[in-house]
């Protein structure tokens, strides 16, 4: 059985730090004449990562990255710049040459920042031109097996019992995570309280551990620990329910309709790249991406493949940037 997307990059996290350029096969390069300039790229693309090695943006990344080595037959070399939940590397991207030789892999950070910081050094809509969505992947509300709850409706009547006193694990004020539980406080009229940790991983030691009851655990990472009986899965944050976990009902069929929270994941060039440039990378995504084995990866992890339009991602940032602005104002949440 493929082992998943978190196993598999944390062995490669040495090369990663020593900055190896990825492998790619020359004879998929002919398959890139169809979808744009027969000269691009001309050479290997500067490809940014702005979180660190191991977490679900680099992860889902680099198996990207390397598909599109493959596809054009020029190296496509990730790039990790972290720091300030994703804004130290969208900012080098952002001033990048609009060239099509440097690009930018991110996920919902994008587009939470503008209103977590009071000033951020870019602008996501001005300074960016959409790609390509590669795929979402929601959360998983989990809790620790001790926590006497089995489902959404008695996680909320507990916590309506115990205001304040119900913790919920997350990788830092302003994560997918973090935002994930103030959605949920916002629509059940709960008030759990968000306990920051540095990372998915220190966030997951704590709630098996006991310390966090409860957390809105990125699907990429809950699998295994779902399967061993260490956490239960009490609901999934997508619209609809996962293939790899098809007997976790949603949040909006537990009881609280219209809810949804997701990790996306996607490419972005510096705005200004030429049209022939975005629209051969955009082809080149959506081919991978409705690949069967891309596919069946995906779904094994907990992600959704999308690989749409251009148009379509544009849309998507733009009702994104709106919404989590509502979520992030009533819910105080700052970062700085």
């Amino acid at each position: 059985m493929r082992q998943s997307l978190v196993r598999v990059a944390l062995r490669r996290t040495t090369l990663a730090l020593t900055a190896c350029v990825l492998l790619v096969s020359p004879g998929l390069h002919a398959a890139q004449a169809a979808d744009g300039p027969a000269s691009y790229p001309r050479g290997p693309v500067r490809y940014v990562v702005p979180f660190p090695v191991g977490g679900g943006v680099d992860v889902a990344g680099r198996i990207l990255a390397q598909r599109l080595a493959e596809h054009f037959g020029k190296p496509f070399v990730v790039e990790n710049r972290g720091g300030a939940n994703g804004n130290i590397g969208t900012e080098v991207v952002a001033h990048a040459a609009p060239d099509g030789m440097t690009l930018l892999f991110t996920g919902a950070g994008f587009v939470t920042n503008p209103s977590l910081y009071s000033k951020i050094p870019y602008d996501p809509i001005r300074d960016f031109a959409p790609v390509a969505m590669m795929a979402f992947g929601p959360n998983v509300l989990v809790v620790n097996a001790s926590l006497p709850v089995k489902s959404v409706q008695e996680l909320i009547a507990l916590a309506r019992a115990r205001p304040d006193q119900i913790g919920f694990a997350g990788s830092g004020n302003g994560s997918t995570p973090h935002l994930a539980g103030e959605l949920m406080n916002q629509i059940a009229g709960i008030r759990m309280v968000h306990i920051p940790y540095r990372g998915t991983g220190p966030a997951l030691v704590a709630i098996l551990g006991g310390e966090a009851p409860v957390m809105f655990l990125p699907a990429i990472n809950a699998g295994p620990n779902i399967a061993s009986g260490r956490l239960r899965a009490l609901a999934v944050t997508s619209r609809e329910r996962l293939q790899s976990l098809p007997q976790v009902p949603t949040v909006a069929e537990s009881g609280l309709p219209g809810y949804e929270s997701a990790q996306w994941y996607g490419v972005l060039a510096p705005a200004g790249t030429d049209a022939a440039i975005l629209n051969a990378l955009n082809a080149a995504i959506a081919r991978i991406m409705h690949t069967s084995d891309m596919q069946a990866r995906m779904h094994e992890d907990g992600l959704v493949p999308i690989g749409g339009s251009r148009e379509q991602f544009a849309a998507l940032i733009t009702s994104e940037i709106t919404k989590w602005a509502k979520v992030i104002k009533l819910s105080g949440a700052r970062v700085d």
